[in-house]
């Protein structure tokens, strides 16, 4: 025990050091200070309680049918299987809500979440690739544990690193669900997602401009379809952070053309018989039970991704 205090203000002390840099360097210190003072079980402790507020509280609808969520989280884990190697102190998830909200957001932990409206939205099995591998990076990249450090200042979170602080999990929980706090991500957390999703959907073989075309849909439809603004307005698709993508793409060489959209129109035609989302049909929301699977389903969250 004392190993560890001593540990603890040790590693302190050299996080305090860190801190003071120049304020260029700022996005630096941020990222090692939350690879330093917030542990993946913490990460997943935080995660696993945004879940159980969503569920209870938020009172989220999950889609239980299994040709779609067994296809969207077959998806989910090509591209996973290059963030696992990046970050294999993670647990992944993934599930999906019965919403037609256009959407898809990740929490601390690796649990990732895609709408059914995102689903109805997207062309092909590449976009969607596109964005898991996006939320994807969001996990690898701390880029909430990040967001932590600035939002309750270096304090507070080495409190939580050393245990002098425990409600401070419950705290960020209620953050981050009423508020969103730690989910809206700054403009440099966004492209590296951006960047971090390229690579993992070409290393699945998927196109990996596919994203764009995915943004490109959501410029268009904008102001057409209220539900799109979500996405858009917490990733803004604007043209230079498209360009940025593209440029990124072709200078790192990434390859792949696999746009999978048979299949994903085989998906698509089977959710068109399913029932419409209750968000669709103006029924209050209930939680329903978690389809049977090795990832118990979370959340009908709030878009605050």
């Amino acid at each position: 025990m004392k190993n560890s205090a001593r540990f603890g203000f040790r590693r302190l002390g050299w996080l305090l050091l860190l801190s003071s840099c120049a304020t260029s360097a700022t996005r630096q210190v941020e990222t090692t200070l939350a690879e330093n003072l917030v542990s993946a079980d913490q990460e997943n402790q935080i995660g696993l309680q945004l879940k159980t507020d969503l569920e209870q509280n938020q009172k989220v609808v999950y889609m239980t049918d299994p040709i779609v969520v067994n296809y969207v989280r077959g998806v989910a884990d090509k591209v996973i299987t290059f963030g696992k190697k990046d970050r294999p102190d993670v647990s992944w998830q993934v599930f999906v809500i019965d919403g037609t909200t256009v959407n898809a957001f990740a929490t601390p932990g690796g649990y990732l979440y895609v709408y059914r409206g995102l689903l109805d939205l997207a062309a092909n099995e590449a976009e969607l690739a596109g964005v898991m591998a996006h939320e994807t990076g969001h996990v690898v990249g701390r880029h909430a544990a990040r967001s932590m450090v600035d939002a309750y200042g270096l304090d507070a979170v080495v409190k939580l690193a050393v245990g002098g602080n425990p409600g401070l999990v419950t705290q960020l929980t209620t953050g981050i669900a009423t508020k969103g706090v730690l989910l809206h991500h700054t403009r440099a957390d966004e492209t590296e997602a951006d960047e971090y999703g390229a690579r993992y959907a070409s290393a699945a073989g998927y196109d990996p401009h596919a994203l764009m075309t995915l943004f490109e849909s959501l410029k268009r439809t904008e102001g057409n379809t209220p539900a799109l603004m979500t996405y858009l307005s917490d990733h803004p698709a604007t043209q230079d952070r498209i360009d940025h993508l593209n440029a990124f793409i072709t200078a790192q060489g990434l390859g792949g053309t696999n746009l999978g959209a048979d299949a994903y129109h085989q998906m698509r035609a089977h959710l068109a018989t399913l029932p419409p989302s209750p968000s669709a049909t103006g029924a209050p929301a209930a939680g329903a039970a978690p389809p049977a699977a090795p990832a118990k389903p979370a959340a009908n969250a709030p878009p605050v991704l």
